[in-house]
């Protein structure tokens, strides 16, 4: 089963309001490539602007984070309620910097990815090792623990909507990079995973992202790979040049 290829640009804590709809304007009929699907996920303030800026585009816009509870006494929260109101997308789940720095569990993972299609979001789920999981020889059981926990209790239906990122986390943000047979290698496996919680078809029609220092001049190696569906990007989705040269290059 072909999967269309899927370039997410996470922008992290960067970009105002004005600075994503200035992106937008500058990336507009330059990303709208037949074939793969482009996504920018922003901060919560720019998230309004940005979804009036991609109308009339096949540009879609992402959130980087929600709350699991759809509304309550929760200070400072984002329900899915909220994201679908402004006409959100896609929903990043947690990346390995909620994970490390905000405590989120694999427990939290799956309320939110629970909490994503209640409210018609499509999750970007994030699994990955850290260096010492890595050369301790764990990065399967890691990725396998971390996906069988955000895929916990979905029907088959939602499961294959579902887009996983593999992100090691010894590669995020560093310049290191997966060789694009290794990443090939886990996201086949993380496939294998899904196979035997759900059925072959269901993990045939799943997309699975690499990210980790993905940039232009090395998109293509990873999108030769079989098993490769496209990048979650971190600071090379930063400027619309980069991010253009992204989108062309998962053709």
């Amino acid at each position: 089963m072909s999967r269309t290829p899927i370039i997410a640009g996470n922008w992290k804590m960067f970009k105002t309001a004005s600075e994503a709809v200035s992106f937008v304007n500058e990336v507009k009929g330059k990303v709208e490539v037949e074939g793969v699907q482009s996504v920018v996920c922003a901060p919560f303030t720019a998230l309004p602007a940005l979804a009036e800026a991609v109308k009339g585009t096949t540009l879609k816009v992402g959130a980087q984070n929600l709350h699991f509870e759809d509304n309550g006494a929760f200070t400072g929260e984002i329900s899915g309620i909220m994201l679908n109101d402004l006409g959100v997308d896609f929903v990043i789940i947690g990346h390995s910097e909620r994970r490390a720095y905000f405590a989120e569990t694999d427990e939290i993972v799956s309320k939110k990815v629970h909490a994503a299609f209640r409210h018609h979001l499509i999750p970007i789920v994030c699994v990955g090792e850290k260096l010492e999981e890595r050369e301790a020889g764990q990065t399967k059981e890691v990725c396998r623990v971390q996906t069988e926990a955000a895929f916990k209790g979905l029907a088959a239906s939602e499961a294959a909507q579902v887009v996983v990122a593999y992100e090691p986390i010894w590669a995020i943000g560093t310049g290191k990079s997966s060789t694009a047979e290794d990443a090939n290698e886990v996201i086949g496996y993380i496939r294998g995973v899904i196979r035997d919680l759900f059925d072959e078809n269901t993990a045939s029609q799943v997309r699975i992202q690499y990210g980790g220092s993905v940039k232009p001049n090395n998109i293509r190696e990873y999108m030769q790979q079989p098993e490769i569906d496209g990048a979650l990007v971190g600071g090379a989705s930063l400027e619309p040049a980069s991010y253009v040269a992204l989108v062309e290059g998962a053709k």
